[in-house]
């Protein structure tokens, strides 16, 4: 696993490189990322999207085939729900990470849902369901939400670094298991909300991780953890490339 120190070096690489790209550049890459985001996040959820569906998706093109309208409108929910993650994040103390923020972004990514709509939590344990570790039973969730949210406010939890918050962030969530569906997109959104509030990529769990993730949901912590930085490093190391070449192919050419 990586350390803080090793990250965080790689991340002032990316974020001289990021300094000297234009807007056209640092565009096309947003794309690109988002693409990957919900990519890579979809496959864990067990849904392997194409390029032609995530592409037209995210640039609204009309739906030709009236069966992809379900696809495009959940791909169009995860990017709306990534673009609040990134609002949010922005906004910094002025909007504190709280179950209220986690609720919005539920609601972004189950718009047509009516646990998220109207503010309650999932109300049976499914019996065929896609993570296999332990969850709350439905009688408990309302408590351990405000368990979460006293420990997101907490001055204490505050001190912690932001790698550690957003690995136990994601694990807290994904224990409790508030809602029917989309936890794990949201137990996802929320740790990279942490991240990018400290000038973080966005952690990618790679759906080639897929198992190694859901064991990691049955515990110690730590596997989580070690899995999040891994996948930080990969994003950083990835964006990173991508520059290098670019500028390097800009070289080139002059």
């Amino acid at each position: 696993m990586p350390t803080r120190a090793t990250i965080d070096d790689q991340l002032k690489h990316l974020t001289d490189l990021l300094a000297a790209q234009d807007e056209s550049v640092l565009a096309h890459f947003q794309e690109r990322l988002d693409m990957s985001w919900i990519f890579h996040d979809s496959s864990l959820e067990g849904t392997v999207l194409s390029y032609h569906e995530l592409k037209s998706a995210i640039d609204r093109d009309v739906v030709s085939d009236v069966s992809l309208i379900p696809t495009y409108d959940e791909i169009r929910a995860h990017k709306a729900a990534i673009d609040l993650v990134r609002e949010v994040a922005a906004a910094g103390k002025k909007q504190p990470v709280s179950v209220d923020v986690l609720r919005k972004l539920h609601l972004a990514l189950s718009p047509d849902d009516p646990e998220p709509r109207d503010g309650t939590w999932r109300k049976e344990t499914p019996v065929h369901r896609l993570y296999f570790h332990d969850i709350s039973a439905p009688d408990k969730i309302a408590g351990e939400m405000k368990k979460l949210d006293d420990w997101l406010q907490d001055p204490d939890t505050r001190k912690v670094s932001s790698l550690s918050t957003a690995a136990k962030l994601h694990f807290k969530l994904m224990q409790i298991f508030p809602f029917s569906r989309h936890t794990g997109k949201l137990a996802r959104l929320g740790m990279n909300l942490v991240l990018l509030r400290a000038g973080y990529p966005p952690a990618i769990i790679h759906s080639t991780e897929r198992q190694r993730y859901y064991e990691a949901l049955k515990g110690p912590s730590s596997a989580l953890s070690a899995l999040m930085m891994d996948s930080l490093q990969n994003s950083i190391e990835s964006a990173i490339k991508l520059f290098s070449e670019h500028r390097s192919g800009r070289r080139a050419m002059t």
